[in-house]
């Protein structure tokens, strides 16, 4: 019997502010993991400035790249096809890896395939998962994002319920701004809830009638805010821990209700969650303990794999090309492309 040659994707993610590659093995296993973060230069911004990430992704794409490969010990010629997210995300961000993963395949006359930036989220699970397989459920919770999706397969998936407004953790960094502590809001709100009583202020759960599975988060940001304005008016101290712990716990309560209303309504006895909120301490904990009490199998990337990478990208890629899929080099950039949209 012929033994099955290995695949190697080069993966490169750039939707925001992380200029990332990644050399991945056979879909599961990574050889290299290189992230060059924005967050110093853009925490004087208060928040990602699109502009200026756009210049940065620039300038460190190519040594990024290279040190992948170097880490990796592998060739561009070694590389079986090239992987790259072209969407969602800020479209001067994206167009910088959508470009530059078009010449590499280009040049190199390699197979060039487009990664959706929340399925490779998502497929951040198998990384260190090995026995995790479809279908399973998985809530992403990232900067720009709130999804609950069904992954029936590789590549095949169904959104189930999503944000109607801001997003987890665009909540999170507006209460972190209101209270003072600046971006990046979720790992400072994360901290600071630990000094604090979850139990202190009572604030709101958004409930979506005709969606049950749908988030909403603009009602909290709000209600935070009215609290701090309170405060402030009646001269009443403002115990930015209390705060941050009361609305930390409003927002794991909804994300846990619809994760585990969601197995239930299909049946599903896996569950894993991803992006960037995913690795808030407390929102795992409160899935561990939950998943737990329900016989439910519980999945979760380490913290590294949770934020923007091109290690999950990779993983993504794989799946995709082992099914045939290919871009032509008229792939470009998609800022607003959503889960299951195809090129």
């Amino acid at each position: 019997m012929e033994e099955k040659k290995d695949i190697f994707i080069l993966a490169i993610e750039s939707s925001c502010d992380e200029t990332a590659a990644s050399v991945v093995k056979n879909g599961r296993t990574i050889l290299s993991n290189v992230i060059s973060s924005q967050i110093a230069l853009h925490t004087q911004y208060g928040g990602v400035v699109p502009e200026i990430a756009s210049r940065k992704h620039i300038e460190n794409i190519n040594g990024v790249i290279e040190e992948a490969l170097a880490e990796a010990e592998v060739t561009l010629d070694d590389v079986d096809a090239i992987g790259v997210t072209y969407g969602p995300g800020l479209v001067g961000a994206l167009l910088v890896g959508v470009a530059e993963a078009k010449a590499i395949a280009f040049a190199k006359k390699k197979p060039l395939v487009g990664v959706h930036h929340i399925e490779g989220h998502i497929s951040a699970n198998y990384i260190e998962n090995k026995e995790l397989e479809p279908p399973f459920i998985c809530l992403v919770v990232s900067g720009g994002h709130t999804h609950l999706v069904v992954v029936n397969d590789y590549g095949d998936y169904k959104v189930i319920g999503r944000t109607r407004d801001d997003a987890a953790g665009e909540a999170f960094d507006k209460v972190a701004r209101a209270i003072g502590l600046g971006y990046p809001g979720g790992p400072k709100i994360d901290k600071l809830s630990k000094e604090g009583n979850p139990d202190a202020i009572k604030f709101p759960i958004a409930k979506v009638n005709d969606a049950p599975l749908d988030f909403s988060f603009s009602g909290l940001k709000s209600a935070v805010l009215n609290h701090i304005n309170m405060c402030q008016m009646k001269n009443i101290e403002i115990n930015a821990a209390d705060i941050a712990a009361s609305f930390q716990k409003s927002v794991v309560d909804v994300l846990v209700a619809h994760g585990m209303e969601a197995c239930k309504m299909y049946g599903i006895k896996k569950f894993a969650i991803a992006g960037g909120v995913a690795s808030n301490s407390a929102i795992r904990e409160a899935f561990i303990a939950e998943c737990k009490k329900r016989k439910i199998e519980f999945y979760h990337p380490s913290p590294i794999f949770c934020t923007d990478n091109a290690a999950m990208i990779g993983v993504a890629a794989y799946y995709e090309y082992i099914k045939g899929v290919r871009h032509g080099y008229d792939l470009n950039a998609v800022p607003g492309l959503k889960l299951g949209e195809r090129l």
